[in-house]
């Protein structure tokens, strides 16, 4: 049974023997993709009183797309004081999202950031004013044994882990309508409406706003929209955590450099997750292969021996998740027409998901978000590219 306010793409239809009548469905505002960034989009909108309907190809969560799974980090750490500042900011958003919902999202854990990236992160973030400690290497590895580094770490004490697969949820129990197993085959913005073409008939909208991923690129192309973009598989592991001493700080870590390991402590559970940021390889998202990976396995092995080497570094049990990827690794958030993209997440844009919806939904009514988005209008336009 669908949730209340989820409508299956089964829906339309006619009697036994009749011939089917096309009928076009409209909305003010329609969001194509219910992952972080199109759900929070549209609970934005539905928040002002605005009429949306969401358009998703399966279901909330899906295996594969980039949202799912059970946690995320949550930090203030970059090189850059404008992410720094983009991130406190998300905070305060998901606050206001779990005291309306009346549940917890987020919570707290120590974050460790050392190798190559240490200093650019630290400057970043005393130049945001955001809270942070240099550790000696000796007083790391007194305050935090079950993670072994080479060198001064970073501490940054303000930073959390998101469960992720609840936070779809508690976005999308915020829109009246989700309209699920309902696939879109094109998009054409003629200047005065948009016109959405997909599998269950056509809907249009005033404006449209496309939050779908790795398919982003492929819907937008026929529309005239060049937004580029690559798909990733990337491969995570849970390890098992056991029972540490009550004491004992489970912290998050992230060793800045060309590919980054990272892990955290997945919430409600003796699980802590690890993986490598930009690790996979590409993929196409509808061809994708979710199956063995010995390449990513060893990777994932050696990970846990390195950094973990009190856990047993065979992982209980590993997901794929994809990334949708842009060429430099800043978001898409831009208007042109009547469409909106919220595009590029690219392995790191889960934390700042309540703010990107903002924006979004800023743009798609026509109002000058705000909220630091001066200082990244331009870096986040998809004219940048051209």
């Amino acid at each position: 049974m669908a949730r209340p306010g989820v409508v299956t793409g089964a829906a339309r239809g006619s009697p036994t023997g009749a011939r089917a009548e096309v009928m076009t469905e409209r909305s003010e505002f329609i969001v194509i993709g219910a992952g972080l960034l199109g759900l929070a989009a549209a609970r934005t909108l539905v928040s002002r009183g605005r009429e949306v309907t969401v358009l998703e190809q399966a279901e909330i969560g899906h295996p594969a797309g980039g949202s799912h799974g059970s946690c995320r980090i949550f930090r203030l750490g970059y090189g850059d004081p404008g992410y720094v500042s983009m991130a406190r900011r998300a905070r305060e958003l998901w606050r206001e999202l779990e005291a309306a919902r009346g549940q917890r999202l987020l919570h707290p854990a120590p974050h460790l950031t050392f190798g190559d990236g240490l200093d650019a992160v630290h400057a970043a973030m005393t130049a945001a004013g955001a809270p942070c400690e240099l550790l000696p290497a000796a007083t790391a590895a007194a305050r935090f044994p079950m993670l072994a580094t080479a060198g001064p770490v970073l501490l940054e004490p303000d930073s959390c882990v998101i469960e992720a697969d609840n936070a779809l949820r508690a976005l999308a129990a915020t829109v009246p309508v989700i309209r699920t197993a309902v696939r879109v085959t094109a998009v054409a913005d003629d200047g005065r409406q948009v016109t959405v073409s997909t599998d269950a008939g056509p809907f249009t909208a005033r404006v449209v706003i496309v939050c779908a991923g790795p398919w982003t690129s492929g819907l937008l192309r026929p529309a005239g929209l060049t937004v580029p973009a690559s798909a990733t598989l990337e491969r995570v592991g849970y390890l098992e955590l056991g029972s540490p001493e009550p004491s004992a700080e489970v912290p998050i870590f992230i060793c800045h450099g060309a590919r980054s390991p990272y892990g955290l402590p997945v919430p409600r559970s003796s699980l802590y997750k690890i993986g490598v940021h930009g690790g996979g390889p590409p993929t196409d998202p509808d061809r994708r292969d979710d199956g063995p990976d010995e390449e990513q396995a060893g990777q994932l092995a050696r990970v846990a021996r390195r950094y973990l080497p009190g856990l047993d570094p065979q992982p209980v049990r590993t997901e794929t998740c994809i990334y949708d990827n842009s060429p430099d690794e800043d978001f898409v958030v831009d208007r042109a027409g009547h469409i909106v993209v919220g595009s590029g997440t690219s392995g790191h844009g889960f934390k700042f998901g309540p703010l990107l919806g903002e924006w979004l939904a800023d743009l798609a009514a026509g109002t000058p978000p705000g909220a630091g988005w001066p200082r990244f209008a331009a870096r986040f336009a998809v004219r940048r590219f051209s």
